[in-house]
């Protein structure tokens, strides 16, 4: 220390003359001096530039760390040129610490530290120095800017940051494999001497480990190190500062090393031969025992797997690895019977699953024990001598027939007797009973197979000397079928022939039904009822494959003649009893087209096509009612014309005749003569002044007797007067009366041919017929109708 004073005081003298001279105790410092100009605002004056000379300038000063004398610390001191030491100047500091950490004398300059200082909290402070005039308080030098570092001293010990450190090697490693690298970090500075200069060394944990005393690197120390004899380490660390010297802080950590497992140790069983013993009621997949072999290694160095190995009893048997506790479990593949077999050996074998090539050398990692399995006796219920009993009994059999019977015995040595009854839960309707000591089957009701076809119930056997062991096996009873009812035919009952139908035409396929079961190769035969065998209209063709064809037998069929034809059918079938029935097949003729088509099969559709909507059928009948309107009005129409040439024009000659013959009253008399006095004589007779009278029917005489007229013109025509009747707004009647009558006492009668039946039934329409198939609708309404009998049977 007296050392650093001396050089200090040799600066100061050797740098007098410049503006600053520091007193510092450490001889690193570093001052820089010399004239220097700067441009100032002298306060008072018109703006200028002014160039003059700086008084003092200064790097930085220097103060140690953790200062602990009574009096404060001395820094340095400030001076400049225009101090004369007249006490006309005043020194100012601010900036970092100023007032606080520091402070200077007004006068002197002189800096001082009045606090110690931790260099790890703050290393230097950034401080401010001014001089100004003490009177007029003006700045006799621009403000300048300097430096106090804190001096460091070795007051901190290194620390283990990261510590305690957690590190692990694989077992029986090398001499020298690297385990961990620990760091130790110094708050001291590491620029300045060997404060923050650390080495490490291993305090405890010799011999196995090693450390670098510069990097920290962590190593093994000893060879084959085996886990399975020490498993945890735990070693402790120094970092000590100054380089391991002494005097030097040091810090201490832990690390704590576990050796991890490697496959080095094959698996081995405790004991070469395991004794099991096993009932031999044990169900199939059961665990009968276990067997373990014993690895020291850990994880999955210490899985094993287990294997039988082929030989006497080994197929019996299997065996797996419990995962949890790598226990081999032994299970049963096939049922033991004590009276059979009473015991099985086999050999189990154990192998690691996880083989490490580097331990190959020290032998196979495999173990082979022997295992022992001897069979106990166990008192077992009877045993069925079929797993499933199936059985047939025809319907209506009579009841008690024995259908079959169910046996079961006791295997064991001292056999017991064994007595059957049925399964209530399984039969509650009781259709059959079991002779308790026979088990033969018997029926208990009578049975019929369309009520049910199968029955499916349980017979339980017990032991007389122990009835609480039974077993249980299902019966399965199919009842047969009596052939009891005859063969009806499948829809449809009903068929259509079309009027243009040929000979040997097949109209319609039938097939044959049967409530009854039918065997397989049933067969079903067709045939004509004796009584309309002798009728040519159809007939039935037998196909021999369980249908048949219904075949027409005429050349056309007419719907006029007859509509529907009644065809019985005999049906038998080939089961014992034979039964036969006889169906009815209805055949109804209808209207085709030239590609058999049907178009129309009934009286409300007779002038329809098959197979139209509502709608078009609807639309057609309009057609054909406007159509026969049309007829009608024009056949009145042409009659009309020829009763209008017998009188003249609109302005009729006996009108005139009349007006001037009249000896009415003379020119008194104004009324005209009414023409329709000519046409309705009535009128006249009954003085009757309005002629929109329905005329009382006349009785005219006829020549011959009328013939049957036509059922849809009377019809019509009578429609039409009864709407003209009942509407208020129709014309008078005798606008129809001009049609109607021709006058009372005409030998020609009357001309109109609305009621001249005498000459509807002379007027011949054969000529429509042959006008083509577009008037034959005609043709059928103008010709002569056949009678119609729906009862006639073909």
């Amino acid at each position: 220390m007296l050392t650093r004073n001396c050089l200090s005081l040799l600066l100061w003298i050797l740098f007098d003359g410049g503006l600053l001279t520091p007193l510092q105790s450490q001889p690193q410092q570093t001052l820089a001096t010399g004239p220097r100009e700067n441009v100032i605002r002298l306060p008072g004056q018109r703006s200028h530039f002014q160039r003059v000379k700086r008084g003092w300038v200064w790097n930085q000063f220097f103060v140690l760390e953790e200062y602990m004398g009574s009096e404060p610390q001395y820094v340095g001191k400030l001076h400049s040129d225009l101090d004369k030491g007249e006490g006309t100047v005043k020194y100012t500091l601010s900036g970092d610490g100023a007032g606080t950490v520091f402070t200077i004398d007004e006068t002197t300059g002189d800096i001082h530290a009045i606090r110690s200082l931790d260099r790890e909290e703050k290393p230097f402070y950034t401080l401010r120095a001014q001089a100004v005039d003490i009177e007029t308080r003006k700045p006799l030098e621009p403000e300048s800017e300097f430096i106090i570092k804190v001096q460091d001293i070795n007051d901190n010990e290194p620390k283990f940051l990261d510590g305690p450190y957690v590190a692990s090697v694989p077992e029986m490693s090398p001499v020298g494999a690297y385990v961990l690298q620990v760091k130790a970090t110094d708050a001291d500075d590491p620029t300045y001497g060997n404060s923050a200069r650390v080495v490490y060394s291993i305090l405890q944990g010799q011999p196995y480990f090693s450390i670098d005393p510069k990097t920290g690197v962590i190593r093994t120390a000893l060879p084959n190190m085996d886990r399975e004899v020490k498993e945890q380490y735990q070693v402790l660390i120094q970092a000590k500062d100054m380089g391991g010297q002494l005097g030097g802080l040091a810090g201490t950590t832990t690390v704590n090393i576990t050796l991890t497992d490697v496959n080095d140790n094959p698996p081995r069983f405790p004991k070469s031969i395991f004794h099991l013993k096993v009932p031999e009621s044990s169900p199939i997949g059961s665990a009968i025992g276990r067997i373990r072999a014993v690895d020291p290694d850990f994880g999955q160095n210490a899985e094993i797997e287990y294997n039988i190995v082929p030989g006497d009893g080994g197929n019996l048997f299997d065996i797996v690895t419990d995962e949890d506790t790598q226990e081999g479990v032994i299970k049963l593949k096939k049922p033991l019977d004590f009276e059979t077999k009473k015991a099985y050996t086999f050999k189990v074998e154990a192998s690691n699953l996880h083989l490490d090539h580097r331990f190959h050398s020290v032998g196979p990692f495999k173990d082979t024990a022997t295992v022992k399995v001897s069979v106990l006796d166990v008192d077992e219920p009877p045993v069925f001598s079929k797993p499933l009993y199936t059985m047939e009994v025809y319907e209506d059999t009579p009841v008690g027939t024995i259908i079959g019977a169910v046996t079961a015995q006791d295997l064991d040595v001292g056999s017991s007797a064994v007595r059957y009854f049925i399964d209530w839960k399984s039969d509650g309707d009781s259709y059959f009973t079991i002779d308790g000591t026979e088990g033969t089957i018997a029926t208990n009701e009578l049975l019929d197979r369309e009520s049910t076809a199968q029955y499916n119930f349980s017979i339980i056997a017990s032991k007389v000397n122990n009835p609480l062991l039974t077993s249980k096996v299902n019966i399965l009873i199919n009842v047969l079928d009596v052939n009891e009812f005859p063969p009806e035919i499948a829809a449809p009952y009903e068929t259509a022939v079309c009027e243009n139908a040929k000979p040997g035409q097949i109209i319609q396929i039938v097939s044959a039904a049967d409530r009854d079961l039918s065997p397989a190769g049933q067969q079903f035969s067709f045939r004509l009822s004796p009584e309309a065998a002798f009728k040519p209209n159809f007939t039935v063709h037998d196909f021999r494959n369980n249908t048949a064809g219904i075949e027409t037998r005429r050349n056309g069929y007419s719907r006029r003649q007859q509509e529907l034809y009644f065809l019985p059918v005999v049906i038998e079938d080939s089961s014992y009893p034979v039964q036969s029935s006889t169906n009815t097949m209805t055949i109804r003729v209808c209207r085709c087209d030239s590609d058999g088509t049907i178009l129309s099969c009934n009286v409300e559709a007779i002038f329809l096509p098959v197979g139209l909507s509502t709608g078009a059928l609807i639309a057609i009948l309009l057609c054909i009612v406007i159509l026969l309107a049309i007829v009608v009005l024009y056949v009145a129409l042409r009659r009309q014309k020829k009763k209008d040439t017998l009188m003249t024009s609109k302005e009729d000659v006996r009108d005139n005749v009349i007006h001037y013959d009249d000896e009415g009253g003379g020119e008194e008399d104004t009324q005209a003569f009414d023409i329709g006095a000519l046409r309705n004589p009535k009128v006249i007779e009954d003085n009757k002044i309005r002629r929109d009278i329905k005329p009382d029917s006349l009785c005219l005489p006829r020549q011959r007797p009328p013939v049957e007229d036509n059922t849809d013109i009377r019809d019509f025509i009578n429609q039409r007067l009864q709407e003209n009747d009942v509407d208020p707004a129709a014309p008078p009647y005798d606008s129809l009366a001009t049609y109607a009558y021709e006058g009372n006492g005409s030998v020609a009668d009357s001309l109109s041919s609305i009621d001249s039946l005498a000459t509807e039934a002379d007027q011949d329409y054969d000529y429509l017929t042959d006008w083509g198939p577009r008037f034959k609708v005609l043709a059928d309404m103008f010709g002569e109708e056949e009678s119609y009998n729906p009862d006639k049977v073909t």
